[in-house]
C-alpha cells in the first residue's frame, strides 16, 4: 500500500507532484494577539512538506503558502507587546484563496465599529474575488464590522457576545458552536476562542488538501485530544539511509508483504544469509530488528485503517496480518499508548466535518 511503500528506502524518490499552492493571507491589525497568528503560519506552513520530511512518505498534498499581511509592512506592537513583523501591505497583495483574521484584544469600553475602514473594504474586495474569509475568536468581530456577517450564522469568544447584540444584531450569533461555515459555498467560517485555532486550521487544511494531510498536521503539532499522551500521534521513523542492498530488497518486499505469515522468515529466506547475519544487517541498515520493522509497518497500516474505514478491530487485525485479535490489541497499545477502538474515535473525529455543526 501506498503508505508502506513509502518506508522502502529513497533512493530513487520521484519529486512530489506540483499542485498549485493555496495562497493564504494572515491579517494582522493593530489589535491581534501574536500567538494564533504565529500558529496558525507555522502550520499552515508545513502542509505538504513536514510530513515527508519526518517520515519519508512521498506528499502530494497541495502547499500552502502563508503570509502575513497589514495595512503597511511597518512593523508595529501587537496587543500584548510583542512586535508583529508583516510581509506584505494590503495594496501588495493580489486575490488570495483564504483570508484569516484572528482573535483581537479591544481596549475596554471601546468600540469595533468604523475601527478598520480600509482593512474592512480589502477583505470585502477579496470575499469578492472569490476567498474564503475566516475569523478565529473574537476576530468575528472584524468580519461582523466588515458587513460579511449581515444575515449570516456566526460564533465567536463568549466575552463578545454582549458586543454583536449592541452593535451587530443582524448577525445569526451562534455562540455556542466552534466552527460556524456560513455564506455562499461556505466560504465564510467563524471559530470560537482562540483555542478553535485548531479546530479551524485542522477544517481548512482538511477542505483545501485533503484529510489525510490534515490528520498528518495533527500528528506532527499534536493538535486535539492529548489526555493520553503523545504516543498515538508518533509514527514510524523516516527510514534510514544506507548502502546495503540486500536489506533494501527485502524492505521493499515487506513493504508489499507485510500481512503475510512468517515474515522475517521469508526476509531472511530471500535474503540467502544466515539468520544471524540478517538479523545483524537489518538493524544496522535500518535501526529495527526484524521483528520491531514488521510491527511498526503493520501498527502504522492498521491506524490507517482505523483512521479511514470502519472495519471491525478483528477484521484489522486480520487485514494486517494478526490472526489474534487480544494479541494485535496489546501490540497496538503497547506502540500507540491507547487501544484500537480509542485511536478510531480520536483520529476519525479529529478532523471537523465539512458542515462543523
Amino acid at each position: 500500500m501506498d503508505r508502506n511503500r513509502a518506508l522502502v528506502p529513497l533512493f530513487d524518490m520521484h519529486a512530489r507532484k506540483a499542485l498549485p499552492p493555496l495562497s493564504v493571507s494572515l491579517l494582522a491589525l493593530p489589535e491581534t494577539t501574536p500567538a494564533v497568528l504565529y500558529n496558525l503560519y507555522e502550520v499552515f506552513l508545513s502542509v505538504g512538506v513536514a510530513w515527508s520530511e519526518l517520515t519519508g512518505e512521498e506528499s502530494t498534498a497541495r502547499r500552502i503558502v502563508p503570509r502575513i499581511v497589514s495595512r503597511t509592512r511597518a512593523p508595529f506592537p501587537s496587543a500584548i507587546g510583542l512586535p508583529v513583523t508583516p510581509q506584505a501591505s494590503l495594496r501588495e497583495v493580489g486575490q488570495s484563496d483564504l483570508v484569516m483574521v484572528t482573535d483581537l484584544t479591544l481596549p475596554p469600553g471601546e468600540t469595533p465599529c468604523a475601527r478598520w475602514p480600509e482593512e474592512a473594504a480589502w477583505i470585502r474586495e477579496q470575499f469578492e474575488g472569490g476567498a474564503l474569509v475566516s475569523s478565529v475568536c473574537t476576530g468575528s468581530l472584524f468580519l461582523a464590522e466588515a458587513g460579511l456577517l449581515d444575515d449570516q450564522p456566526a460564533t465567536t469568544h463568549w466575552s463578545a457576545i454582549g458586543v454583536f447584540r449592541e452593535h451587530y444584531p443582524q448577525v445569526q450569533l451562534a455562540a455556542e458552536r466552534i466552527l460556524c461555515p456560513a455564506g455562499p459555498e461556505h466560504r465564510i467560517v467563524t471559530g470560537g476562542g482562540a483555542a478553535a485555532w485548531e479546530d479551524q486550521a485542522l477544517y481548512l487544511i482538511a477542505r483545501f488538501c485533503g484529510e489525510a494531510e490534515a490528520r498528518h498536521i495533527a500528528k506532527i503539532f499534536l493538535l486535539g485530544d492529548r489526555s493520553d499522551g503523545q504516543l498515538s500521534y508518533a509514527v514510524m521513523a523516516r527510514p534510514s539511509q544506507h548502502a546495503d542492498a540486500i536489506i533494501a530488497e527485502c524492505q521493499a518486499w515487506i513493504a508489499e508483504h507485510y500481512d503475510k505469515p512468517h515474515p522475517v522468515r521469508h526476509m531472511i529466506e530471500r535474503s540467502g544469509l544466515t539468520e544471524r547475519t540478517f538479523k545483524r544487517r537489518f538493524r544496522a541498515a535500518t535501526g529495527y530488528t526484524p521483528v520491531e520493522y514488521v510491527q511498526a509497518l503493520r501498527v502504522e497500516e492498521a491506524k490507517q485503517l482505523l483512521e479511514t474505514e470502519d472495519l471491525s478491530t478483528e477484521a484489522v487485525a486480520h487485514a494486517v496480518g494478526y490472526e489474534d485479535p487480544v494479541f494485535f490489541r496489546h501490540l497496538f497499545k503497547r506502540r500507540t499508548g491507547t487501544t484500537p477502538a480509542r485511536y478510531r474515535q480520536r483520529f476519525q473525529r479529529l478532523v471537523p466535518r465539512k458542515d462543523a455543526g
